[in-house]
């Protein structure tokens, strides 16, 4: 299940239990509707509170990620899971955005407004 919050060209995305494809699309939707009024969109994920995601998530974040290579300013993610943390560095190769990993929500959410981080966090 996940929870979505947008404000202008930031979309914040709660994912709660089971990531499913279908939650995937919600996303999808919330993300393709920033781009065409906002241009550039910034994201912020916690998945502090993801217990798994399916095979299909996974392909379909990578083809979406794929096709807006160029649409994302600054994706904020916060994750305890390592895993998760390695598909970050994997992401960085597709897309143009800057992708940084927070364990602070409030850090998370200034840098995805526009923030600049402290030179030791990022």
């Amino acid at each position: 299940m996940i929870s979505l919050n947008v404000k202008g060209n930031q979309i914040a995305v709660t994912v709660m239990g089971q990531f499913t494809l279908a939650d995937y699309q919600e996303f999808e939707q919330a993300v393709n509707y920033g781009i065409q009024f906002q241009g550039t969109v910034n994201l912020l994920f916690d998945l502090r509170d993801m217990l798994s995601f399916s095979v299909d998530v996974a392909w379909e974040e990578l083809k979406f990620s794929r096709e807006h290579k160029t649409d994302f300013g600054r994706i904020a993610i916060l994750t305890g899971d390592q895993w998760v943390a390695w598909s970050m560095w994997v992401n960085r190769m597709f897309m143009s955005a800057d992708i940084r990993l927070f364990d602070d929500l409030d850090m998370a959410q200034a840098w995805v407004a526009g923030g600049e981080l402290p030179a030791a966090a990022g």
